[in-house]
């Protein structure tokens, strides 16, 4: 399985939350960054229903911040 290394015991942060906010009347964001890849996914929840993609710029790209 690709999410676990070594002792499935040990608890690892791969992904890890960036900002969350409340937007009144829709829903909240959260963003989340895989601290393997550094890329950024947006997470929308409203009600019920929900979705999850890739965090893009300001010019189409996957938003990546390189781990240190």
């Amino acid at each position: 399985m690709m999410f676990f290394k070594g002792n499935h015991h040990e608890e690892e942060n791969r992904f890890v939350v960036k900002s969350f906010q409340r937007i009144p009347d829709y829903g909240r964001i959260t963003v989340f960054v895989d601290t393997e890849t550094g890329v950024h996914y947006i997470h929308t929840w409203m009600g019920q229903s929900g979705g999850l993609t890739p965090l893009l710029d300001e010019n189409g790209e996957v938003v990546v911040e390189k781990p240190e």
